[in-house]
């Protein structure tokens, strides 16, 4: 009993890598700089109680350490913060006795920003701020909830969603029928699981984690949860067993021309990059054979294909070499790799091809193909 309580006491939250601590903390960093410069310009009048605010420490966590958290989002944000100071000045115009004041506009902003689907955790400090700060309330009037509380929250979330953007993180989250990365309707592969949103709401409410998880979040998590479980069926596969072996690389030297011509006989739809000894250095795909020319005339060459024919006709002096448009940054695997730690990459759709790497040199690579294959050779046997 103790000791699961003793466990039950320490870190509930996973680890976290220092890049993304490092990212989070940079970004309130500059979040609430920005917004003291806004709110504390020499043109606004600091006797009108335009400042910081506490409170905006605690929405600063929420924006940029978990922006995916339905607290996080805009509405939440902006509108549970602008709630929690009308309800506390409401309050305050009120009631003279400092306890039951501010326990009073906590209590009441907490109930208004549920009913008003604006739940914010900081906007309970909003409301404790404005309370413990009657005299300079009865001067604001409402204006406090407009400056620094409305407009404060709204830079803030302004500066979070162009700071997501800038650092490959998404923010506000995507909604449950937003197009995929494809432009299309269909959902993610990850996310096909045959529930409606309606569905997956209901979920969320059964067990009161409406507060935690977004319905798109929980698509994708049940979609992993899915995914991984299939993994585990694959049995004892590694990427050695399925990956292709018999390779056609090019080097950072190739010109463009004749990886175009490559493309074109093998069918393939990428190529590892490897230097005279082996090892391997990137890998290129046809997408990086399309120049912007092309692009304009898309009206024109709608297919990869026949962009491939015009860059392999071309002489080889007005083309670029393979190193410069490669991509170095790939995942890869190990030979013992399991199928099971493939399966997500390739349904994310993120990539099509892994290199399989050998005391640096690429021995092999695991192709959605070769995956399809030999999970459908899994279910014929199992059959």
């Amino acid at each position: 009993m103790s000791k699961h309580f003793l466990r039950s006491l320490g870190p509930a939250v996973a680890r976290t890598s220092p890049i993304e601590a490092f990212r989070a903390g940079l970004g309130a960093f500059i979040g609430l700089g920005l917004t003291g410069l806004f709110e504390l310009s020499p043109a606004v009048d600091f006797q009108l109680g335009l400042y910081l605010v506490a409170p905006f420490g605690a929405t600063s966590v929420l924006l940029f350490a978990v922006p995916n958290s339905p607290l996080a989002q805009p509405w939440s944000a902006i509108v549970g913060n602008t709630i929690a100071a009308l309800v506390a000045v409401t309050v305050c115009m009120w009631i003279d006795g400092p306890v039951m004041r501010i326990a009073l506009s906590v209590g009441l902003a907490i109930s208004a920003t549920i009913l008003f689907r604006a739940v914010h955790p900081p906007a309970g400090a909003v409301a404790m701020v404005a309370a413990m700060s009657s005299e300079a309330i009865s001067r604001l009037g409402y204006w406090f909830a407009i400056s620094p509380i409305a407009l404060g929250t709204i830079t803030l979330v302004v500066i979070a969603a162009a700071y997501a953007r800038l650092t490959g993180r998404r923010y506000p989250f995507r909604q449950f029928d937003e197009p995929n990365r494809h432009h299309t309707r269909d959902a993610e592969p990850v996310e096909r699981l045959g529930l409606s949103e309606t569905e997956l709401s209901r979920i969320l409410e059964r067990y009161r984690q409406s507060f935690n998880v977004g319905v798109e979040d929980l698509a994708r998590l049940i979609g992993a949860a899915e995914l991984q479980a299939a993994a585990h069926r694959t049995g004892p596969l590694t990427a050695a067993d399925i990956m292709s072996r018999n390779l056609v690389t090019v080097q950072q030297d190739t010109p463009l021309a004749e990886v175009g011509a490559l493309f074109s006989h093998h069918k393939f739809t990428s190529f590892p990059v490897v230097d005279a000894d082996q090892r391997f250095e990137g890998m290129i795909f046809q997408l990086h054979l399309i120049s912007p020319e092309l692009e304009t005339a898309e009206h024109l060459k709608r297919t990869v294909r026949s962009a491939l024919k015009q860059l392999a006709g071309r002489r080889t002096g007005d083309l670029k070499r393979a190193g410069s448009v490669m991509k170095r940054d790939v995942p890869h695997a190990a030979p013992n790799t399991p199928v099971a730690a493939l399966l997500p990459l390739m349904a994310q759709g993120d990539v099509d091809a892994v290199p399989v790497i050998e005391n640096g040199r690429i021995v092999g690579v695991v192709t959605r193909t070769d995956l399809i294959a030999a999970l459908a050779r899994i279910s014929i046997q199992e059959s």
